[in-house]
């Protein structure tokens, strides 16, 4: 099962996928934010299972775990995290938010 919402991290410095990042994916709502679903990108930098098959609409963070990623390489990083808010629509069958990762910049978008 793919769940509604991916995400595939890539390091840019190193030119490869950023496998073993934390990422929690989270809902907004009156009271704050509520934790929907957390996993770790895989060999390939990626989160295919990341909750839900389907996600009721509203507004959503990702939150990826950026700077415990760096320490485990040695790299000093400027980003201890790197938090995406977004917006789920009715009728929209997958969201994919990717990361491109640098130690002081990244880059996000929404992917397909």
């Amino acid at each position: 099962m793919t769940s509604h919402v991916t995400t595939h991290v890539l390091d840019a410095v190193a030119g490869a996928p950023a496998a073993g990042v934390a990422v929690t994916l989270a809902r907004h709502g009156a009271d704050g934010t509520t934790e929907v679903a957390a996993a770790v990108t895989d060999a390939d930098g990626r989160c295919h299972d990341l909750g839900p098959a389907r996600l009721e609409p509203g507004t959503y963070r990702l939150v990826l775990a950026t700077g415990p990623y760096f320490a485990a390489r040695g790299t000093e990083t400027f980003y201890p995290q790197v938090t995406v808010d977004f917006r789920v629509e009715e009728g929209r069958e997958h969201y994919h938010v990717p990361l491109l990762l640098s130690p002081f910049a990244y880059t996000t978008y929404r992917g397909s």
